[in-house]
Parts: C-alpha cells; structure tokens; sequence
C-alpha cells in the first residue's frame, strides 16, 4: 500500500470546499447581509449597559429612534470587518483554518491517515465486536480530539473491503468510518473546529466543562457500538437482511486476495505520523491543563501543527518542494472558507454598527423572561439545527451564531460551557442526515449505497440520538454545568 505522488496531476485537497456548497453558504449570508440591513430600516435602535467581560447586564437596555444604516456600510462590510473589533478573532481563526487543512492535506497525500489506521486494523483478523468496538473507538478519538472527519471518509473504501473480507457487510463499513468519524466529531471533547473556535469567540478557557464533554463521548461511543452489534447479530443469522446484501454479493466476487505487506516505506511513515500526532495529543492535554496557554489554544495548535506537520512531512518524502505543494493545496481549499468567516462576521458587524443587535437581543431576553433554563438550552439548540439547514460549514456558524447567543444565554444564567456543548451537539450529527451535506452524499457514492436506504438504516440512531442529547443538556441545566 505504499504511497506515490504524482507532481504531474492536480490533486484535490481533502477539506475542498464543493462549489456547490459554497455557492448555498454564501447565497444565504449575503441574503443575511442584505436582511440584516434591511432590519435596521424597521427596527429602533438600542443598547444594553455592558461590564468589563462585556457581558449585558440585564436591565440596562435603551431604545432610541429608527435609523437606517447606509448601504456603503452594508457592501463593504466583509472588507471592513478586517478592521473591526473582530478582526483579530476573525484573523486568527482564518489562518488556523488555513494552516489544519493544509496539514490534513499533507498527511493524507502523503499516506499518512491511511497507513495510520491500515497498519492498526491489519491486527484486527478476529470477527465479531472487539473488531467494530476498536475501530469504532479510534475513529471517534481522531474526530473528538482533532476534529477530523472530512478526512477519515476518504478511508472508507478501506473499511468498507475491510469488513467485506471478514465477512461483514457495506454497511458495517459506512458506520465504523462515516458514523464514527461524524460521531466522533460531535462529540467533541478537544476538537479544535468546534470546541476550540467557539470557545475562542465566547471568550472561554477551551478546557472549560471538559469533564461533561468527556461523559457525552463515553455516551456516544456505546451507543453507536450497541448499534453496530445489533446491526452485526442480525446479518449473522440472516446475511440476506443486510440493506447491502446485494450490493455485497458483487462487491466480494470482485475482490481480489492479493494483499500488500508492511514495506519499510511505510512502516517509516507509520512511525513518523504516529509521533506527530501523539505529539499533538500531548499539546491538546496541555492546553487543557495548564491555564496559562489556554488562552492560547488556536494560535499554539495552529504553529504545532505547521511546525511539526512540516517537519513529519519532510521526513516521510524528503522533498521540501512536495511538502509545500500538498500544504500550501490543502490551504488554498480552504480559502472559500475565509470568505464565508468574513460574510458571517460581516453580519454581526452590520447589526452592531446600525445598533438593532441588541434590540434584537432584548426582544429575545424578553421573548424568553420567565420561562425557565431548561426551555431556553432546547431553543437554543433547536435555532442552532435550524441554522444547520443552511450553512454546513462549522467555522461560519460559529462566528454568525456565538456572539448573538452568548450574551442570550449569559444574561439567563447559562454558562458558555453548556451553550458551547449545545453548538457542537446541533452541528455536528445532523451531517450524516441530511442530504445538503456533501460528505455525506461522497460517502455513500463511494459504498454505492442510496440515499434512501442510509436514512432507513439510521433513521431509528438519529432520532435516539436527538433524544439523548436533549436529555445531556437538560442534565446539565439541571446541575448547573
């Protein structure tokens, strides 16, 4: 399975961004843009009375007059944004985005990921659940810590023949790779894309309600293995109920028993990329640890990742011109990104400058006053998936979302520890449903499994799923997390 590059072809980075996509993000901020100005045409403008954190404090709000903004401000709004109270989060977040997917780039060009998890499953021979459980675990654990999941889908043709040769079916294969690393990714505990950026714009230690965090991945993990062992009883006494079954049947008399064993290549790329990202682990800890770099997660991630992913790179190809090829790729995929960021920062920085952001903060204060906490966390989850709808991307809605809902909650008594476990909840297992996501739909083109009979697989999962994390939030309500 050794790994070759090919100077000569334009590659595709991982984390690209589909035009599609793209087109539908951005057609829905500036439409936000565009409302947003609008509004302040209709709505009077206002102000709350802010503390030294610059939390509202309740009961300060003043209204004036109805004071349109003009429309200059409007246009150039995503450029002035770079110069706003904003910048440097909005800055900031950009070039860490810039930086992970050009590293994630270089890993998988490079064999990296594939080798990492091939060369851990070649021990797994054993049929049953230690072999589902295990990978399962490892593909949640990447996703949770270091918020991959874009990046685990393109092992899923692995898999997927993985379990076919252990006589498991199509379907093992999508949910011990797309489920866990979408899960995996919800459930985050470090991941740096949720956790990470909304507690940079929150203005939270990252570590913070860490422990919660960790009981829900615990939550998650034995859910989907219960539902993959009950998956697997069912086709062992019965092959012919898999959903897959026939899809299976062609998919085996294709499959050829040559293997290819271990090579020095990669068994030095095995040892190079499991340092670097042990490394990494060990960062992560101590961000979460040590309150003194907390503050610093993005930018201290974003540097050990460039530093040491470069370094790895180079010793796993030695050439310094392919190394900067892949990151600099995975980087440039990345870009469309940086203007979504700009449009939903853009947003805030319209409602601020024309002063309807904290009319429309008190009318929901207002809207919610005397109603209790427990309410207010389900409809701040549930505006949360509505917004999912809409924009896939994780690093746009943070920056639209956070700040409207943080003060919100704040002045209701609800932590940003339980606002920030709400977001990644909304965000993140709602992708392996919904027909908008693209990963979703690139998976099941790879398993050759329709749309129709992934939702009647999982339609059962995801609905127990909303159910448990509405349960997990109310908890937390419920002691004050």
């Amino acid at each position: 399975m050794t790994t070759k590059t090919h100077p000569e072809k334009k590659e595709k980075a991982l984390s690209s961004i589909s035009t599609r996509s793209f087109i539908t993000v951005v057609a829905v901020l500036v439409a936000a843009l565009a409302i947003c100005g609008a509004l302040s045409y209709v709505i009077p403008q206002g102000s709350f009375e802010r503390d030294e954190d610059g939390t509202i404090i309740a009961g300060t709000y003043e209204q004036s007059s109805v004071d349109g903004i003009a429309l200059w401000r409007i246009v150039t709004a995503p450029v002035r944004v770079f110069a706003s109270e904003d910048a440097l989060t909005v800055i900031m977040i950009s070039v860490f985005l810039l930086i992970m997917s050009g590293i994630f780039n270089l890993l998988e060009k490079t064999g990296g990921i594939k080798i990492f998890i091939g060369r851990i499953m070649s021990h797994l021979k054993d049929r049953g659940g230690p072999v589902i459980c295990l990978t399962v675990l490892i593909l949640m654990l990447f996703g949770s810590f270091f918020g991959m999941f874009e990046e685990l889908v393109t092992l899923l043709p692995i898999i997927i023949l993985f379990m076919l040769s252990i006589h498991m079916d199509t379907m093992m294969g999508l949910g011990t790779c797309l489920l866990a690393a979408c899960f995996g990714f919800s459930a985050a505990i470090t991941n740096p894309f949720s956790v990470g950026l909304a507690a940079q714009v929150a203005g939270v230690n990252p570590s913070s309600g860490v422990w919660l965090r960790i009981v829900f991945f615990g939550i998650t993990y034995v859910t989907l293995c219960t539902f993959l062992m009950l998956h697997l009883r069912k086709i062992e006494k019965n092959p012919a109920a898999s959903p897959s079954y026939e899809v299976d049947l062609v998919k085996r008399a294709a499959m050829t028993r040559q293997t290819d064993l271990p090579n020095e290549d990669e068994s030095k790329i095995f040892i190079v990329y499991s340092a670097f990202l042990g490394l990494q682990f060990v960062i992560l800890i101590l961000i979460a640890s040590v309150r003194a770099i907390a503050d610093y997660a993005i930018p201290i991630l974003a540097l050990s990742f460039l530093i040491f992913g470069t370094a790895a790179g180079l010793i796993v190809c030695r050439r310094p011109s392919t190394v900067a090829r892949h990151i600099a790729s995975g980087a440039a995929s990345m870009l469309p990104a940086v203007l979504m960021i700009a449009l939903a920062s853009s947003v805030k920085l319209v409602m601020t400058e024309s002063r309807i952001l904290d009319t429309i903060m008190n009318a929901v204060i207002n809207f919610l006053d005397g109603k209790n906490k427990f309410l207010a966390i389900v409809l701040i989850y549930v505006l949360i998936l509505f917004f999912q709808f809409f924009i896939g991307s994780a690093s746009a809605k943070i920056i639209l979302i956070m700040p409207l809902i943080m003060p919100i909650a704040t002045s209701l008594g609800l932590s940003p520890s339980i606002v920030i476990l709400a977001y990644c909840m909304a965000d993140g297992f709602t992708d392996v449903i919904l027909p908008t996501n693209p990963v979703l739909l690139i998976g099941l083109s790879m398993a050759n499994v329709s749309y129709g009979t992934w939702v009647k697989w999982t339609w059962k999962l995801q609905l127990f799923v909303l159910t448990l994390t509405m349960l997990v939030l109310l908890f937390a309500v419920g002691i004050n997390y």
